[in-house]
């Protein structure tokens, strides 16, 4: 179940699933807002609250990660000092570092491997949903880590929805075709305009399903409906700040 937080009186969102005692985690809201992106205006409350949050995550902000996202299903490790361009999702390993990613309508998934204690965040718009970014990340995970799937918690957050998401045949198709099961919860045809509405919080839901993923919390807000507490790129027509996922390993 997720619920609202306050770090310095500024609202966050989090979800119960996760062990607090493990590892922190919050999703940010436009009060506690860290990334300006195309909302210059922002650039100075974003410094703020990220020293805020990076004091409430007991981390120094330098060792927050924040890899240049680009829409691709490239997965990396986080390292101290290092950049990672191109990269769309990031795995956490290290206590003293956290990592950060970023959204406005695609769907944020954290993982964690509770045995492990190995984390992970991805960014999954339709092109990271249709290359599977986060089984990528699960198979990255049992590959390097010997995760098991049982021991993986899910947490999906904030993301436009089904009612608000409107694409093209050819777009559902490559999205349809990562899940082997057939599903009618995630997708409704709209027949004048030969468009297909569909819900990517869901899509990546039935992904880690399929992989055996039991324990998954899934975000019910919408990010164009609830444009007053998260930012939305269609709604806002691509002029707008950005909502995070931020992870911190304990």
């Amino acid at each position: 179940m997720f619920f609202y937080n306050y770090v310095n009186n500024k609202k966050i969102l989090q979800s119960d699933i996760l062990p607090k005692n493990k590892v922190q985690h919050l999703f940010t809201t436009r009060e506690s807002v860290v990334t300006a992106k195309d909302a210059a205006e922002l650039e100075q409350k974003c410094k703020e609250n990220l020293i805020d949050i990076a004091d409430f995550l007991s981390v120094n902000p330098d060792n927050i990660i924040v890899p240049q996202q680009t829409h691709s299903s490239n997965i990396e490790t986080a390292k101290k000092n290092k950049s990672y361009p191109d990269t769309d999702a990031l795995i956490l390993e290290d206590s003293d570092i956290a990592i950060l990613l970023n959204f406005a309508d695609c769907t944020p998934v954290i993982l964690y491997d509770e045995k492990n204690n190995i984390g992970a965040i991805a960014h999954a718009g339709w092109r990271g949903t249709a290359s599977a970014i986060v089984p990528k990340v699960v198979k990255q995970l049992q590959q390097n880590y010997n995760t098991q799937t049982e021991d993986i918690i899910a947490v999906i957050g904030p993301a436009i929805s089904l009612k608000n998401y409107q694409v093209n045949i050819d777009v559902f198709e490559k999205v349809k075709n990562t899940l082997t099961k057939e599903y009618d919860d995630f997708f409704k045809y709209d027949k004048l305009h030969e468009k297909y509405n569909i819900d990517l919080k869901t899509v990546n839901e039935h992904q880690l399903e399929e992989l055996g993923v039991k324990r998954i919390d899934k975000c019910n807000y919408c990010t164009y409906d609830a444009v007053d507490i998260f930012f939305s790129y269609r709604r806002e027509n691509g002029k707008t700040a950005r909502h995070s996922a931020i992870l911190k390993l304990n």
